[in-house]
């Protein structure tokens, strides 16, 4: 826990960087492709997903040390042969991980935010998600068990295979020539970001492109066949949070309301995107039918309200890399306090990504922020030791937790008087 998070204090930054570079080389050259709100919602998704990591909230199924208990047939050193193969194994491992999710109906709800932004960017590589409890596939890394790879190679090899696919995910690389043969550039990954019948699920590899070539899974991309992105059920919500379970909970209502009992029970397990055909007779849902014509989703913003939600957005990471910087410090304290902390820095996401929506009950979670962010200073007197690094931390924390409220409550007055005034026209 402790030594990941240092990882992400470093990683962090560097990601944030190249996002904003990208933002700023794309209004140089006259091709911008990041919208704000989107970057901010990707953004607040990756807060989610590393918040997630670093409190160990996945219950890992012991599989690996089982594996390579009872399956081992040689013994290895940790030489730098032993890394490639097992970055190798880690890369084959992914490609059908990664194809699962794209195939059967369950497992895409742990892929769905991925794929959620209608943009094709760095920002939108920090969509990852939280919505998987379980670590089922290391059924997968059963070569590297037989091999004998120690699991500190594996636990040394997965940040980095991960960290690896974030530069791809960008419209301002052309095809890269010989390259374009062996790993996965940006040309094929937008192939497999894009939703045009032509590209659906295809190019699955991570780092290797060889994967989808030996299993029939590739496309090049065409200049006659642009890609469009984002999914066939489009979100319709900034909420990271909301959009990492919408499938579940289409998936979850359908198998209630359908009447058919062979589907009640199946339904997890067939095709992406089945439903019962009596619930989508009586429940349908939106689906892009024309990728070349449908309406990118956006909400009504502001100059003003947008410099407030980078403002949040500011804040929330000076939050998370206090986390990240102190989990040790914070552990000593209390081990329960770093789950509050947690707790705050997901109410805090939902709340800001809700007024981005628009959404009525917005400050609902304003205000529920607020209140835990009050409750915590009231009981430890303290934000989680930040006194100890400058006496005047807890003025800060709650003079920003106020400034936030306030902010918040006049936006919500002005959103709401603004779409009565739509409403009646």
């Amino acid at each position: 826990m402790e030594t990941y998070g240092k990882i992400l204090l470093i990683a962090m930054p560097a990601f944030l960087a190249l996002v904003l570079f990208e933002k700023l080389y794309g209004r140089f050259k006259g091709f911008d492709t990041v919208r704000q709100m989107d970057m901010i919602s990707s953004l607040s998704s990756g807060v989610t997903n590393v918040t997630k990591s670093v409190l160990e909230l996945t219950i890992v199924i012991a599989i690996y040390p089982f594996l390579l208990k009872h399956f081992a047939v040689t013994s290895i050193e940790n030489t730098w042969v032993v890394y490639l193969i097992t970055f190798i194994i880690l890369d084959f491992n992914g490609y059908w991980i990664h194809r699962w999710s794209h195939q059967i109906n369950l497992f895409w709800n742990l892929h769905v935010i991925h794929h959620s932004s209608e943009e094709f960017n760095l920002a939108c590589a920090l969509r990852q998600s939280i919505s998987a409890f379980f670590n089922l596939f290391t059924i997968l890394l059963l070569p590297a068990a037989i091999l004998g790879i120690p699991q500190q190679v594996i636990s040394t090899i997965a940040p980095l295979h991960l960290f690896a696919q974030f530069w791809y995910h960008t419209r301002h690389i052309d095809k890269m020539g010989w390259l374009e043969k062996i790993i996965v550039t940006p040309s094929h990954h937008r192939v497999h970001h894009a939703i045009n019948p032509e590209y659906m699920d295809k190019n699955l590899s991570q780092i290797f492109i060889i994967w989808d070539k030996l299993f029939g899974t590739f496309a090049e991309e065409k200049k006659e066949i642009p890609p469009v992105y984002g999914i066939t059920r489009p979100a319709r919500t900034w909420n990271p949070i909301r959009i990492n379970f919408q499938h579940l909970w289409l998936l979850i209502t359908d198998s209630w309301r359908t009447r058919n009992w062979s589907d009640k029970l199946t339904l997890w397990f067939k095709k992406t995107g089945y439903r019962p055909a009596d619930v989508q007779e009586k429940y349908p849902v939106q689906k892009i039918e024309n990728v070349y014509q449908f309406e990118k989703y956006d909400t009504r913003t502001s100059l003003l309200f947008t410099s407030w939600a980078w403002t949040q957005l500011v804040f929330l990471l000076l939050f998370i890399s206090y986390l990240f910087g102190s989990i040790a410090a914070i552990n000593e304290l209390n081990t329960t306090y770093i789950y509050y902390y947690g707790a705050f820095i997901f109410i805090y996401v939902y709340a800001l990504t809700e007024f981005m929506d628009r959404k009525p009950f917005a400050l609902f979670w304003e205000l529920l922020k607020a209140v835990g962010g009050f409750t915590i200073l009231y009981f430890q007197q303290d934000w989680f030791g930040l006194s100890s690094h400058f006496t005047d931390a807890t003025i800060v924390v709650k003079s920003y937790l106020l400034f936030s409220l306030g902010s918040s409550a006049w936006f919500w007055y002005t959103h709401q008087q603004e779409d009565r005034v739509l409403v009646k026209a």
